[in-house]
C-alpha cells in the first residue's frame, strides 16, 4: 500500500484530471451511480474535490438491493457534500424482465440488466453533465463488470487502481469507515459478494498480475476470467469497408 502522501497526492492529482475532463467536455458537472460500496463513494469524494459539491450528483438506483445500500449512499453522498437521489427501479426491471420472456433466464443474464438499467437511468440524468465510472483496475484485469452497464462512462478516474489502491485512497479522503470496511458487492443478488462470486480475492488478483506466487487453482480462474473478459477491454470491433474500397476499387 503507498504511503498515506503518495496517496494524497494521488487524490488531488485525479481530481484536477477530472476538472480538466469536465472543462474539456464542455461539461456542466458530473453524475454517478452511488451503490454504498467503496468505489463510487471514492469517485464522489474525488468529484466533489475537483468540482465543487454542487456541480455532482449522485444517484442510487435500487433494484432488488438490501436496504443497507442506499443509507450507505446516503451517508457517503453527504460525506462528500454533492447532490443525492434515490430512483427506485424494482418495477421497472420487473416489467422489463416479463416483456422479454426473462422469468426463468440465468440468475447472471437477469443480474446483469440491473446495471444497463442504471447506465440509462445515469445517462438520462446527465443533461450535461459526464457519467463517472467506479470501476478499478482489478475489475477490469478480470472483466468483472457489465458490458454497457456499470461499464460505460464519460470518463472512469479509478479505471487503473487496483481494489487495494481504491481502500487506501478511501481512507485518505475521508470516506465514512463503515464504507470502507464493507465487504465489497455489486449488489447483484441477496448476499452477494464480489470476492465470492469471483472465486479469489482482490489481493490474490493483485499479486497474480504483479508475478507473485497465489494459489495455483486462484491463478487458474483469474488467468481465464482475464482471457474471457478480454472483449470488454477492446474497442467494438469494426469491417474496414473503407480500407476493402481502396483495394478492390
Amino acid at each position: 500500500m503507498p504511503a498515506e502522501a503518495v496517496l494524497a497526492a494521488l487524490a488531488e492529482d485525479i481530481a484536477l484530471w477530472i476538472a480538466s475532463s469536465v472543462r474539456s467536455a464542455g461539461a456542466s458537472g458530473a453524475i454517478l451511480g452511488m451503490s454504498g460500496g467503496v468505489d463510487s463513494a471514492v469517485t464522489a469524494f474525488l468529484a466533489s474535490r475537483a468540482l465543487g459539491g454542487e456541480s455532482v450528483l449522485a444517484v442510487n438506483l435500487p433494484c432488488g438491493s438490501a436496504p443497507i445500500d442506499a443509507e450507505l449512499a446516503a451517508r457517503a453522498a453527504s460525506a462528500a457534500g454533492i447532490g443525492f437521489r434515490i430512483i427506485p427501479l424494482d418495477g421497472v426491471y420487473e416489467e422489463l424482465v416479463s416483456a422479454c420472456g426473462l422469468e426463468d433466464a440465468p440468475r447472471l443474464v437477469l443480474a446483469n440488466i440491473k446495471p444497463r438499467l442504471r447506465m440509462t437511468v445515469l445517462y438520462s440524468l446527465a443533461q450535461g453533465r459526464l457519467v463517472l465510472g467506479s470501476d478499478n483496475y482489478s475489475e477490469y484485469l478480470v472483466g468483472y463488470s457489465t458490458k454497457w452497464g456499470d461499464g460505460a462512462a464519460d470518463i472512469a478516474p479509478l479505471a487503473r487502481l487496483y481494489k487495494d489502491e481504491v481502500v487506501g485512497l478511501a481512507k485518505v479522503l475521508g470516506v465514512p469507515r463503515e464504507i470502507v470496511e464493507r465487504p465489497p458487492t455489486a449488489g447483484l443478488w441477496p448476499g452477494q459478494t464480489d470476492e465470492e462470486e469471483m472465486g479469489f480475492t482482490y489481493l490474490d488478483l493483485r499479486r497474480r498480475f504483479e508475478g507473485l506466487p497465489i494459489d495455483p487453482e486462484a491463478a487458474a480462474r483469474i488467468d481465464s476470467l482475464n482471457r474471457a473478459g478480454a472483449h470488454k477491454r477492446e474497442p467494438i470491433p469494426v469491417f474496414e469497408a473503407r480500407k476493402w474500397f481502396e483495394t478492390h476499387g
